[in-house]
Order: structure tokens, then C-alpha cells, then sequence
């Protein structure tokens, strides 16, 4: 079994990605036990908040991303075409577990939403790491179809561990410079 601790695993991505001292490119991070140590966390923030229920209810409504994949839709798209689909998934996430930030919340919730927000952006330095275009702003003012609405702190952490299982872990899985050399 794989066991690494949050602050561990966020010093070496750290230190992978800025390579103190070396001009050499960042190492790819292709080893998907990384991801699924965010995945572990997200599980443990769902887990909390529907444990917590009363306490860290709050009235409002999350947009996220859809989590669904037509797997047919994902072949048939080209590498950056994924790759915006999740950092613009990445990028709502981010969005609606930040705006928790400003809720006065238990010490859980917020424990969780700190780890939720620093997880988010690890798994963008592991998705540079891969060159993995970053999240580029949609240019016209209309909504994304790729998005629903949640109503629960519960569901958006749900959303939160089914992106990361799906639409991520695929791209992950798929980036071409974690085939290189493979034959």
C-alpha cells in the first residue's frame, strides 16, 4: 500500500517543479499513486462533510463541472481539447470549494476545504509536469455546458472525487510524454 503524508507529497512536488538550482526541464510526474493520494483526500473531505451534516451545511449552490465521460467524445478529442475540458473543470472546483472560504465554518469544513484548495493546485503543477496546457479562460461571455449546479457541501465533494477519478485520471493516463519510449 502507498502511504505518503499531504505536506511530504506537496514538498516534493514542489521541489520537482522548481528544480532548485538546476536549469534542466521538470521531471514528468506519470505515476498515478500521486494522483490517487488526491483522490484518498477527497474521499476523507467527503466523507467529513456528510458526516458533519448540520454543522457544515450551507445554503447555497455550487457550479461544477460535469463529471460524466462519453468515452467515445474523449478519444475523438485532441490532447489540448481534454486538457482544457479539466483545467476548466480544475478551475470551477477550485471556484465553488474557495467560496467556502469565506463561510464561517467549523474547524472540519475548513481544515478540508484548505487541503481541497492546495490539492487543486498540486494537481495542476503534476498536470505542467506532464505538459499539459494550462486553463485558458473562455473568451466569449457564455456559459459552459460542461457545468451543473450542486446544493450541498456533500455533492460538490462528491463532484470534486468523481473529477478527479474520471476526467483527470484519464488525462493523466493518456499524457503522450508518459508514453515516450514505451513500445
Amino acid at each position: 500500500v502507498f502511504h505518503i503524508n499531504t505536506k511530504s507529497l506537496h514538498i516534493f512536488l514542489y521541489l520537482n517543479w522548481t528544480r532548485p538550482g538546476l536549469s534542466s526541464p521538470l521531471r514528468p510526474i506519470c505515476d498515478l499513486r500521486v494522483l490517487d493520494h488526491f483522490i484518498k483526500e477527497a474521499w476523507d473531505a467527503e466523507a467529513a462533510m456528510r458526516a458533519c451534516k448540520d454543522a457544515c451545511s450551507i445554503a447555497t449552490n455550487f457550479t461544477v463541472p460535469l463529471t460524466r465521460v462519453d468515452f467515445d467524445v474523449w478519444e475523438a478529442m485532441n490532447i489540448e481539447e481534454r486538457a482544457q475540458e479539466v483545467q476548466s473543470g480544475l478551475h470551477v472546483l477550485n471556484e465553488a470549494i474557495s467560496s467556502l472560504q469565506a463561510s464561517n465554518q467549523t474547524d472540519v469544513l475548513q481544515s478540508h476545504v484548505d487541503a481541497s484548495i492546495s490539492n487543486i493546485a498540486s494537481i495542476r503543477q503534476v498536470l505542467r509536469s506532464l505538459s499539459i496546457p494550462e486553463y485558458v479562460p473562455p473568451t466569449s461571455g457564455g456559459e459552459d455546458k460542461e457545468m451543473q449546479i450542486v446544493s450541498s457541501i456533500s455533492e460538490l465533494f462528491q463532484v470534486h472525487i468523481n473529477f478527479l477519478r474520471g476526467k483527470v485520471r484519464l488525462l493523466t493516463r493518456s499524457a503522450p510524454i508518459c508514453h515516450q519510449g514505451v513500445s
